[in-house]
C-alpha cells in the first residue's frame, strides 16, 4: 500500500513567480488573465467607463514598477493587483473631486427662483475645503469622499476597503475637528454646511 504524503501548502502560481521576476512575457499574460477582474472592480466604483479604463492601466503599470514588492508567498498575484486597483479608483476620486469643486459648489447653491443665493454659504464652503486640508490624512480622505462625491458610509467603506466602523470613526471624528476649527476661527453659527452628510 502506497504511503499517503503529508498535506503540504498548495505550489505557487508560476506567473506570479515569473511577474515577481521581471518576466516581460508574464506582464502580458497577467494582464490577459486578470485585467477583466481588475476593469470589473474599476467600473463597479467609477461611474465613467473611460476612467475605469484608465485606472486598470494605471494598476498594471503601478504593479509592474512596483513589482519588487509584490510577495507571492504571502498573497495571490490576483489579490496584490486588487489591492493597488482600489487604491488608484480611490486616487482618481479624488483627483475627480478636486477637479470639480467649484462646479459642486456652484451646482449646490440654492435655485434664484426658489431663494436669493447666499454669498456667506459660498464662501463658507470654500473655507470648508480649506479646513479639510489641514486634517489628518485619515479624517480628510473619509470626509472628501463623502463632501465632494457625496458618498454614503457604506459606500466609503466599500471604495476604501476600510471597515464601516472606522469609516464612521474617522468622519465623527474629523466633523468634530472642523467643528472646533469653524468656532475658533469666529464663523458664524448657522446651520450644517451642505454636502457633508450625518450618520448614513
Amino acid at each position: 500500500m502506497t504511503a499517503l504524503r503529508p498535506e503540504s501548502d498548495p505550489p505557487v502560481d508560476a506567473l506570479d513567480l515569473r511577474f515577481r521576476a521581471g518576466d516581460d512575457v508574464a506582464l502580458r499574460e497577467a494582464y490577459d488573465r486578470y485585467g477583466r477582474a481588475v476593469l470589473h472592480l474599476a467600473t463597479s466604483m467609477l461611474a465613467n467607463r473611460s476612467d475605469a479604463e484608465d485606472v486598470t492601466q494605471a494598476t498594471f503599470v503601478a504593479a509592474w514598477l512596483g513589482r519588487d514588492t509584490f510577495d507571492p508567498a504571502k498573497g495571490s498575484l490576483i489579490g496584490w493587483l486588487l489591492g493597488i486597483g482600489r487604491r488608484k479608483v480611490i486616487d482618481r476620486m479624488r483627483a475627480s473631486a478636486r477637479e470639480t469643486r467649484v462646479v459642486e459648489t456652484v451646482r449646490q447653491l440654492p435655485e434664484p427662483a426658489r431663494t436669493d443665493p447666499d454669498p456667506d454659504r459660498v464662501v463658507d464652503r470654500l473655507v470648508i475645503a480649506d479646513e479639510l486640508a489641514r486634517l489628518p490624512d485619515d479624517q480628510r480622505h473619509m470626509l472628501e469622499l463623502a463632501f465632494y462625491d457625496d458618498l454614503t458610509h457604506q459606500q466609503i467603506a466599500t471604495v476604501t476597503g476600510v471597515p464601516l466602523g472606522t469609516v464612521k470613526s474617522h468622519i465623527r471624528r474629523g466633523m468634530a475637528s472642523l467643528k472646533r476649527r469653524w468656532e475658533v476661527d469666529g464663523a458664524a453659527p448657522g446651520p450644517r454646511p451642505a454636502g457633508i452628510s450625518g450618520a448614513r
